[in-house]
């Protein structure tokens, strides 16, 4: 069983601050993912490739019916997380063995889909792989992606993002408003500044300055939040006076990597004391953190209070070092990738002060997974999920530590791991040789190891603890795979007999949910079991005996599963045993006794568990047991009963976003729509249950019980309906949503049709040229195809889908598509 958190991490980034326009390179990069389908945007930190990449993004996405996706890969230190990241976003909950670029291709190999991958210099060969296998196995994926230096794949475009153009400030300054580095100095001046605007007295000096920071956009933006206490003219002269110290004297212009550190330089002195230490302390979490992770990490109390947290990321914020972003919990922040790295510099500038700084952060990660998974049982298991996932790489980056130590290939030191100039002569990046599999010549990564410092023991153990702590939202937040990786990593580095070792081991065994790894999964638990009696530990012997069971369930060994599970719910719960597990030992125990035909047991089970459930206020173990009760029903052949609760169940899983518990009770309500009689909603309902479950495993984890299942109600409907109605009807489900393949199962029974996807407006008339340009975006043509199809200019096309897309009231190409199915 499992279930995921809805996917914020997927989508564009929010912008907190206006974009200053880069027309050309929008329209450059639009046109080159027109007609190529990998596009990297290169160039130097700090110009701009992040944002410019989700506008272009953002403008191409009715072109991609099946979504743009983006991966945020900065957090990341161990290249074989690269896949497992990408899948994560596409929300693949992947329970196989198969190597993950494999499972990622067959996942979207008919899909039509935009992967923007932000940030892939420190990652290089991991996604030069990754994009040579999706291109050369899919035809409908597309990649855009960031690096300061190329992938090095033979079917890369490049895109050179420069810095923004400057005007000569001695020449005619009438047209400067134009100049977008003037219009973004003038924009974030005046978000200090209010009322500040360029004028024809400060032109000349607003151009000289931007000109001194070679139109880079984070060296202006820093600039200009100096204006709080600095006019134009001095901001000026105090930088003139700094660079002709770093240019001792020489009127030569530095580089632009230089350039953007002397800017950084500055605006880090211009820092407090106290607000230097905390920057350079916020350089460990990955990704995003929120306040109560800032005060854990830079609070040492000696240097740094808890109370004196806050004000110094208020600092921070008003500096631009730190960004603010809406979360889960509130606002949370961010460092640029840029000044992250140059805060991880002068963190390694002091003895012991990353490894004492990593610990902090460690332990507040440990603090905060064992928080959750002591509430997991109760009300707020959405908001804990939403939690967790906006932590994600904030726990990658604990668990890395604790594993792999300080350093690693992927976080080197020194000016031009931050501050690199662009992209590199080929020879200074290209490793030798070439993949003759995926015609690929790796790069190797731009920055080499470092020294740095292996974990302890202790260490060792705190990464088992953590990854052993978040065995719910491995299992229940659809990442099986990752969590199998950091659990085996972890008991690899931990072979000492400790309770620690036995929860790695359960969880290792617990997330083997594939055929090809439950008989390992299966040793792993038993071996956990064994270990736990040995040390007297029985809450954690009683999990291991709940992963024993559910693989011989999964294996279809019913009569062994019916009798492990009579026997463990027959104990009764021991204590520290997590209610989350005795509630599933009770959901097991009424699947068993359903498939073997003792329905009355299962319905008195069931409602034993719905008991537990409503005492805590549980939604996700409560989803499970109301399915095994629709289960159970069906049994009884009380198809009303049956179809009620597979309702219910059917709402609840939608409202958790739990997409195993839909697949498994799509597959159970097309069977109880079979026995209505309602065969072409059955089909509509397989035709979505397929589409979910290749999200999952397509054998349905192999499982007989599951699979007859499946083939008997196909088998029913199609010779109900023949062969051409079915298929159409199966086509339908498989081009719904999960929610409008919810919604379509809710209906009341009857003759079964496709619930709208605007049931309350009037009849839409299309005009004969929109009904064309409607069928082709159903036949799945980009715009530049229906123009080429219809002999229409490519803007043309792009105003008829606008206008089909306003007419329907619809917001994706995928929803006129299954519009215009429903039509035909």
């Amino acid at each position: 069983m499992g279930g995921s958190a809805p996917r914020r991490a997927g989508h564009l980034p929010v912008e907190t601050t206006s974009f200053v326009d880069r027309r050309g390179e929008q329209a450059a990069g639009r046109e080159l993912l027109s007609r190529a389908r990998l596009v990297t945007l290169t160039g130097p930190g700090g110009v701009g490739k992040t944002r410019l990449a989700a506008r272009i993004a953002a403008r191409a996405e009715r072109t991609f019916p099946d979504g743009v996706r983006f991966v945020h890969l900065a957090g990341l230190r161990d290249p074989e997380l690269v896949p497992l990241a990408v899948a994560d976003v596409l929300g693949l909950h992947d329970h196989s063995a198969g190597p993950p670029a494999d499972v990622l291709v067959a996942h979207v190999r008919d899909r039509k889909v935009l992967l923007v991958l932000d940030n892939c210099e420190h990652l290089l060969r991991a996604c030069a792989r990754l994009a040579a296998a999706l291109l050369s196995g899919t035809t409908g994926v597309c990649i855009l992606a960031t690096s300061r230096h190329r992938l090095g794949l033979t079917e890369e475009n490049l895109l050179d993002v420069r810095p923004l153009p400057v005007p000569d400030p001695d020449g005619d300054l009438s047209a400067a408003d134009g100049y977008p580095a003037l219009a973004l100095f003038a924009d974030r001046a005046a978000a200090v500044v209010p009322g500040f605007a360029l004028t024809a007295g400060n032109r000349a000096a607003v151009a000289r300055l931007c000109r001194r920071l070679d139109g880079l956009p984070l060296a202006i933006e820093l600039a200009a939040v100096r204006m709080r206490v600095l006019g134009v003219e001095q901001l000026l002269e105090r930088l003139d006076d700094r660079y002709r110290l770093l240019t001792s004297g020489s009127p030569a212009a530095l580089p632009r990597h230089r350039t953007l550190r002397a800017a950084v330089d500055w605006s880090h002195e211009l820092c407090t004391a106290r607000e230097q230490l905390v920057w350079a302390r916020l350089s460990v979490p990955a990704g995003g953190f929120d306040l109560e992770t800032a005060e854990a990490v830079c609070a040492d109390g000696r240097l740094v209070h808890g109370a004196d947290v806050l004000d110094a990321i208020a600092g921070l914020v008003d500096k631009s070092v730190l960004s603010r972003e809406p979360g889960p919990d509130g606002v949370r922040y961010r460092l640029l990738d840029t000044l992250r790295h140059y805060g991880l510099e002068r963190l390694r500038g002091t003895a012991g002060e990353e490894l004492a700084t990593r610990r902090r952060h460690r332990d507040w990660m440990l603090r905060r997974a064992t928080a959750c998974e002591q509430a997991w049982f109760g009300p707020g298991q959405r908001e804990i999920v939403a939690r967790l996932r906006a932590d994600q790489d904030n726990l990658r980056a604990a668990l890395d530590f604790s594993l792999r130590g300080t350093g690693g290939p992927a976080l080197a030191s020194g000016p031009e791991a931050a501050f690199g100039a662009g992209a590199p002569d080929a020879a200074s990046v290209m490793a030798a040789g070439s993949g003759p599999a995926t015609g690929c010549t790796a790069p190797a990564t731009s920055v080499g190891p470092r020294e740095g410092v292996p974990p302890t023991p202790a260490d060792a153990l705190a990464g088992l603890r953590l990854a052993g702590t978040l065995w719910f939202y491995w299992h229940a937040c659809g990442a099986p795979r990752e969590g199998r990786y950091w659990a085996e990593r972890a008991l690899e580095a931990n072979p000492e007999p400790t309770s620690e070792r036995s929860r790695g081991l359960w969880v290792a065994g617990l997330l083997a949910g594939c055929p090809e790894d439950l008989t390992r999964g299966l040793r792993r638990a038993e071996e956990a079991r064994e270990l736990a009696r040995g040390l007297g530990d029985a809450a954690e012997a009683a999990h291991a005996e709940y992963v024993i069971g559910v693989i011989r369930l999964f294996a279809d060994d019913l009569s062994a599963a019916l009798a492990h599970f009579e026997a463990g719910v027959a104990r009764g719960p021991v204590p520290g045993q997590h209610l989350s597990l005795v509630g599933l030992d009770q959901v097991e125990l009424a699947c068993a006794l359903g498939f073997l035909g003792h329905a009355d047991r299962a319905v008195e089970v069931c409602e034993k568990t719905l008991r537990l459930c409503e005492e805590h206020g549980e939604e996700w173990v409560r989803s499970y047991a109301l399915r095994m009760l629709a289960l159970a029903h069906t049994v009884k052949q009380d198809w009303v009963r049956a179809e009620q609760y597979a309702r219910e169940a059917l709402r609840l899983k939608l409202a958790v976003n739990d997409l195993i518990g839909l697949a498994l009770t799509l597959d159970l309500t097309a069977r109880i729509a079979t026995e209505r009689s309602a065969h072409e909603r059955a089909a509509v309902l397989l035709g979505g249950a397929d589409r979910a479950w290749t999200a999952v495993d397509q054998g349905r984890w192999g499982s007989e019980a599951l699979n007859s299942l499946r083939r008997d109600t196909e088998s029913r409907a199609g010779r109900a309906l023949g062969a051409t109605a079915f298929s159409a009807a199966y086509d339908r489900g498989a081009t719904l949503t999960l929610a409008e393949l919810v919604a379509h199962a809710l209906q009341e029974p009857g003759p079964p049709e496709v619930t709208p996807l605007a049931p309350d407006r009037p009849q839409v008339r299309l005009t004969p040229r929109e009904a064309q340009v409607a069928e082709l975006v159903a036949d799945g043509l980009a715009n530049q195809q229906i123009a080429d199809r219809l002999v229409i200019a490519r803007r043309t096309a792009e105003g008829h889908v606008e206008r089909i897309l306003n007419k329907l009231g619809f917001h994706t190409r995928t929803q006129i598509a299954t519009w215009v199915t429903a039509q035909r």
